[in-house]
């Protein structure tokens, strides 16, 4: 497969978690986007993408089906060229029938009001720029038990052998309330992003279903949106074990820990 050439008939494509950190990496050229960019020319292009993102929480499951998502703005006090930024991809409702063909596990309903939030397009300008693939992202049920989460992940795989990459976009370990831009990681936050690391290199899927149960989770994770994500990547992605990159913290306690199956 030659870099960014087009996902053909029989190829099956990649499952990536992103750790997409500050809605500011859609404007800085850094380590992480370098990173992003670099994954993004290394794949076969997609016929479309599925964001599932840590900023879309419902109650039920839900799936964009609109042709023309809109560009969400969900954060504030940034500067204003980051409100400015659009992502006009089209939207992709033959997409969102067939996830919400494929998912048995819960009824999946069609959106016609969300569009894409910051955990979306802030990754997806930076790996596909030129916004011409299709997007549609699939909300988190964040009342769902997390082995649901996780199957709901598992009914998603054939999606895969149809060229479209299923994208997690997230956090390994996200506590905005601890952060430092001029500390080093704290001990929590590096127990568990290699609690993570470790479980992910094992493939051992049941310890990061039961992420709650590790001693640092809850600081790592006051609230686990963004852990979620992970879940939904790891049943789509089979047993394949991942390459993990983009090692590394931001403002001591948000890792951008990344990770791709199947390349």
């Amino acid at each position: 497969m030659t870099a960014a050439s087009p996902a053909q008939n029989g190829t099956r494509m990649p499952v990536v978690f992103i750790g997409h950190g500050s809605p500011e990496n859609a404007l800085e050229e850094n380590a992480f986007t370098r990173g992003w960019k670099a994954l993004a020319h290394s794949l076969a292009r997609p016929k479309a993408i599925l964001s599932i993102s840590a900023h879309w929480l419902t109650e039920g499951t839900a799936v964009t089906a609109m042709d023309k998502p809109r560009t969400i703005h969900d954060f504030y006090g940034f500067p204003q060229t980051l409100n400015e930024i659009e992502y006009p991809c089209k939207g992709s409702p033959d997409l969102a029938a067939r996830v919400r063909k494929t998912v048995k596990t819960v009824r999946v309903q069609p959106d016609a009001e969300w569009g894409l939030d910051h955990g979306t397009w802030s990754v997806l300008v930076n790996m596909y720029p030129q916004a011409d693939i299709p997007v549609a992202q699939l909300s988190l049920d964040y009342y769902l038990p997390p082995a649901k989460q996780y199957q709901i992940g598992r009914e998603l795989q054939p999606l895969r052998e149809e060229g479209i990459l299923i994208l997690g976009s997230g956090n390994l370990v996200h506590n905005l309330m601890a952060i430092d831009f001029h500390a080093a990681p704290f001990a929590w936050a590096l127990d568990f992003d290699h609690y993570v690391e470790d479980a992910l290199a094992a493939r051992d899927d049941d310890a990061l279903i039961r992420y709650h149960e590790r001693r640092s989770a809850h600081l790592a994770h006051p609230t686990f949106d963004h852990y979620l994500p992970l879940l939904y990547v790891l049943g789509a992605s089979g047993k394949e074990t991942p390459r993990q990159f983009n090692e590394g913290f931001f403002a001591a306690s948000v890792s951008m820990r990344c990770a791709v199956f199947g390349e």
